[in-house]
């Protein structure tokens, strides 16, 4: 499992299922913007309860399931394409990157039982942190501020600050260091 400790049961209700509902018509305005228009999806988004703050980028091929369980800070960015199936919440931090194709999965199912029910936990990606393309970011995960992970890696465990991590599962093999 991935970080067990953190995960909870979680059920989705009708009233749930009538919010994504109607943000399935944001979503197609959303998709239909051309690139440039960061600020015009950033409205949608804050009208369907996303906490955006000034500066976030959020590309028109980007998928959110729950827009009510996503945070950005200032200047951070969702790429093309990246995908975050967000049951729980999902907190990406001011100057933070998730690049393009990368897949953010706040849900899976408990395995050892019967019933297989929904559980969950977020997702957090601190300030000054670089997701490179293609990564997998599992439950329950918490990559530390300033931290770069590498693509096409698989993250199911938390990564400490000012690390560079890579691999399935990703784990921490240098440090980040400024060359400037």
């Amino acid at each position: 499992m991935f970080a067990d400790e953190k995960m909870k049961q979680k059920t989705i209700n009708n009233a749930s299922r009538l919010r994504r509902a109607f943000w399935g018509i944001g979503k197609v305005i959303c998709k239909l913007t051309p690139n440039y228009l960061f600020g015009f999806r950033r409205i949608i988004y804050i009208m369907f309860g996303a906490k955006l703050d000034s500066g976030v980028h959020i590309y028109p091929s980007t998928k959110v399931w729950a827009p009510w369980n996503l945070t950005m800070g200032r200047n951070a960015c969702l790429g093309p394409n990246v995908d975050c199936y967000n049951v729980d919440k999902i907190f990406i931090g001011e100057n933070s990157t998730v690049s393009q194709y990368c897949y953010l999965c706040t849900a899976s199912h408990d395995y050892s039982s019967s019933k297989m029910p929904l559980i969950t936990a977020p997702i957090k990606i601190k300030s000054d942190a670089w997701v490179t393309a293609d990564v997998f970011v599992g439950p329950g995960v918490t990559i530390e501020t300033g931290s770069v992970i590498l693509a096409r890696s698989s993250v199911f465990s938390d990564i400490p600050e000012w690390s560079v991590a890579r691999g399935n599962p990703a784990e921490p093999f240098k440090k980040r260091l400024w060359n400037d």
